[in-house]
């Protein structure tokens, strides 16, 4: 069975040398389509695009964009510092994202979007992060299955639970939630099994892990609240991981 990731740019053509440009007229000469004026390549662009897209980019599962990335980063970076977003490459885990830039002389508009993480959304998330440093450990990709998932937030159900109806479909919007922030992707073969994003080491670094470890600690001994909320980044990412 193969484990690889199911993800459409994959199918992006080979990248072409970066030419910036104008041609004769002033039209570019890496026009796209009539009237184009834009200086940058189409598979730069493509990569651009993913990055404002988010949630990140990786050598894994979107293998023709990895290498423009690190080919054009200079002029990238440049891009993206025009719209306040700072550009992330990690080449050990080779991810890269966007966050926003923090700037306390100026008002920056924030043009990333903000999600909102349930309790239950937090716990698979933590859990996620948790697989993750274990599959690093032992050298292996981080893999989970949906029973793995529904499994782990079991443990948060209430005791004598009136509406256990209630409390499944708040577990499948906690999986739902993770797989629309590409924190999971779906592996080939149709079994629901999941590798776990590697961006996830850097939205989470050590002592996010054991802040949020304590609180959730503190929550199952009083009674953990199903529906308390924690704000995330969504596109950008950084937020993801305080």
């Amino acid at each position: 069975m193969s484990n690889s990731w199911i993800d459409p740019a994959d199918s992006l053509p080979p990248a072409a040398p970066l030419v910036e440009g104008a041609g004769e007229g002033g039209a570019s000469a890496n026009g796209t389509f009539a009237g184009d004026t834009g200086q940058l390549p189409l598979e730069t662009r493509r990569v651009l695009v993913q990055l404002l897209l988010g949630p990140s980019i990786d050598a894994t599962r979107q293998r023709h964009l990895w290498p423009v990335l690190l080919r054009d980063e200079a002029v990238l970076r440049s891009r993206l510092h025009e719209l306040f977003l700072e550009l992330v490459v990690d080449t050990d885990q080779q991810v890269a994202f966007t966050r926003q830039v923090v700037a306390e002389d100026i008002d920056a508009p924030v043009l990333l979007r903000k999600a909102h993480l349930t309790f239950l959304e937090t716990a698979l998330v933590l859990f996620l992060r948790q697989r993750l440093t274990q599959a690093d450990a032992a050298g292996e990709r981080a893999v989970v299955s949906y029973e793995d998932m529904q499994a782990h937030l079991g443990v948060f159900e209430r005791v004598a639970n009136p509406d256990q109806a209630r409390f499944g479909r708040q577990v499948i919007g906690a999986i739902e939630k993770v797989k629309k922030l590409s924190l999971v992707r779906l592996l080939a073969g149709g079994q629901q099994r999941f590798e776990v994003s590697p961006t996830l080491k850097l939205l989470f670094p050590a002592e996010a892990i054991q802040a949020l470890t304590q609180t959730y600690q503190a929550l199952l001994v009083g009674g953990a609240q199903a529906l308390a909320a924690t704000d995330i980044d969504d596109d950008e990412q950084e937020g993801m991981a305080p």
